[in-house]
C-alpha cells in the first residue's frame, strides 16, 4: 500500500507523469474559492461519508488536498478503510504547495 502522505514536490512530478490521478479538496467552499489547484474535486470534508462511495473510484489513484494537510491525512485514513487503497494526503496541503510549487497560489 502506499505511504499515507505525498510530499508536493512528489506530487508535483506526479502530475505530470499521471494526469488521471484525482486531487479531491476537502476544505470548504470559501477556502476553495480563496485558493484552489486546477482541475480538483471539491468535496467538503463533512460531505465525504455521504458522497465518497457515489462519486469517487476506489482503484482510482486520489491525492487528498485540504490547508495544511490534517483534514486532508483524516479523509485519506477514512478512505482507506472504506477500500479506497490508492489514496494519499497532500503533505502540507495547499499551504505548502503555494509556499514550495507554485507561489502564485494565494496563501491566507
Amino acid at each position: 500500500m502506499l505511504e499515507p502522505e505525498i510530499s508536493v514536490e512528489a506530487f508535483a512530478e506526479q502530475r505530470t507523469h499521471a494526469p488521471n490521478t484525482l486531487l479531491l479538496d476537502v476544505r470548504e467552499p470559501w477556502e476553495f474559492k480563496t485558493a484552489s489547484l486546477p482541475n480538483s474535486m471539491l468535496m467538503p470534508m463533512g460531505e465525504v461519508a455521504s458522497r465518497a462511495h457515489q462519486e469517487l473510484d476506489p482503484d482510482q489513484q486520489i491525492v487528498v488536498l485540504c490547508h495544511h494537510g490534517a483534514r486532508s491525512l483524516s479523509v485519506t485514513f477514512w478512505l482507506r478503510e472504506q477500500g479506497f487503497e490508492h489514496v494519499q494526503s497532500l503533505a502540507g496541503g495547499i499551504d505548502r504547495w503555494s509556499r514550495v510549487v507554485d507561489p502564485t497560489v494565494p496563501r491566507y
